[in-house]
């Protein structure tokens, strides 16, 4: 989640409407301009016994984070307490019960992408050595129940967690239990925009089957291969879904806008401090009439941070945020931002791709979503059949606009490697969520500890 540095008290008030749409139709970019920003957290655990470490133990969440500095690494802070660390390679931050999350730089090509995530984990690791820590590439903890997990010393955080059982069920879990991998895409107009939003809008539903990752609860299956995607359906029906209107005629940015001003607020940043607005309207902001605020209009900061709390499948801020994947290990975190430049990236992959979705229903989509969590490649798609029935095709067009690209590591190889993680998925036919479960069901003889080997960095 987004980590703020200062209240930005100089930005313009807003005054209009108009000024709501700025900073979508701002990151607008030329084609040669377009960057891959690649965002990826994992669970932290304590080596000797395997508990989420608290932020204040010794060698606990503050203690690694600080540990940063010795590779160039400086610290956020937020009242006096450091909460993420910014440098070359873009920040570390903190999720809720303590996840680990590198919101990489933008990047101009895979090659750079896959090598950010490697210098991250390999400086997290000697970290970890040291400190006796851990770290786990998977959706949700396998073991954890809410009570066993600490919660980070942000504000927002504090705020959320009041908020979030007063509209839906697993909120919390959202918050404390899970981890994913994203990427940060770009577009060079509102109708580039448009397009690419409702192809990835129409395909994350695949993305959660190839990186479903998260079977475990407590300990036990939970009956989802996907349980973090199964979560976002009892999170907060009001920032979350598959977003009918992008498919709408007339779709542009007016019409997003529309939509973030209908999402009920969470807080509003002043002077270092969230304030809580939990379930309050930036449309009464606007107007002045904001209750823990009266009299005061919101800034274009505001209006950013308030574009950071809605959850959809894809999300629209300066960029496109493809939302719909399982933490996983390094190769995934590459393969991710492979999948979704390969198809977005290329015009030719792009068309590609619409074609094959554009006429689905949204009664159909609908149903993809819910049920891809527990059915992974198994659930159907609108036109008839599965996922498993186009993936192949999907990561030929990804393959295909890769290729176009032409981008070249210093051994002459372009970026098509990087699909490889999911063309082995595709071909066995078996998700990551359903390989653990064999495990889990075969020689762990139905413990959960071996998941620590297994699926640590």
């Amino acid at each position: 989640m987004s980590t703020r540095e200062a209240s930005d008290r100089d930005d313009p008030v807003i005054e209009t409407l108009d000024q709501l749409a700025a900073p979508m139709a701002a990151g607008e970019k030329p084609r040669e301009a377009w960057r891959i920003g690649t965002e990826h957290e994992k669970f932290v655990y304590d080596t000797s016994d395997h508990h989420a470490p608290s932020y204040d133990e010794e060698g606990g969440i503050r203690d690694l984070l600080l540990a940063l500095e010795e590779f160039g690494w400086e610290p956020i802070l937020e009242g006096g307490k450091v909460i993420a660390m910014k440098g070359a390679d873009g920040t570390v931050s903190l999720e809720p019960a303590g996840q680990l999350e590198l919101s990489g730089a933008p990047l101009e090509n895979l090659h750079q992408t896959c090598a950010e995530t490697g210098r991250h984990l390999n400086q997290v690791k000697a970290i970890g050595e040291r400190l006796g820590k851990g770290f786990l590439g998977l959706g949700m903890w396998p073991d954890k129940a809410r009570a066993d997990l600490p919660l980070m010393p942000k504000g927002r955080y504090d705020i959320m967690t009041r908020h979030m059982p007063r509209v839906g069920s697993l909120g919390l879990d959202m918050m404390l239990r899970t981890c994913t991998i994203q990427v940060n895409l770009d577009y060079s107009s509102e109708a580039d925009m448009v397009q690419k939003f409702r192809t990835s809008l129409a395909l994350q539903p695949l993305a959660t089957a190839l990186f479903a990752n998260s079977p475990f609860t407590e300990g036990k299956p939970n009956g989802m291969l996907s349980y973090r995607s199964h979560i976002w359906s009892d999170t907060d029906p009001a920032r979350t879904g598959m977003l009918p209107f992008v498919f709408e005629e007339g779709f542009g940015y007016e019409r997003y806008v529309e939509y973030m001003l209908d999402v009920p607020m969470y807080f509003v940043f002043r002077d270092g401090k969230y304030i809580d607005a939990a379930g309050l309207s930036f449309r009464d902001f606007l107007k002045g009439e904001l209750s823990v605020l009266p009299g005061e209009k919101p800034r274009i900061s505001d209006w950013n941070d308030h574009l950071s709390t809605a959850f959809p499948e894809v999300r629209l801020k300066s960029f496109l945020e493809m939302r719909g994947a399982d933490g996983g290990p390094w190769n995934r975190i590459c393969a991710l931002p492979a999948l979704w430049v390969g198809l977005l990236y290329d015009q030719g992959a792009l068309d590609a791709a619409w074609d094959l979705v554009k006429d689905w229903d949204m009664e159909g989509r609908e149903t993809l979503r819910t049920s891809v969590p527990k059915l992974g490649l198994d659930a159907p798609i609108p036109t008839g059949g599965t996922l498993r029935d186009i993936a192949g095709e999907v990561l030929d067009i990804a393959r295909q606009g890769l290729a176009a690209r032409g981008r070249l590591n210093a051994s002459g190889d372009n970026e098509t490697g990087y699909l490889e993680p999911l063309a082995e998925i595709v071909a066995s036919g078996r998700v990551p969520a359903q390989r653990l479960l064999d495990l889990y069901n075969g020689e762990w003889q139905g413990e959960i500890a071996p998941v620590y080997k297994v699926k640590s960095f």
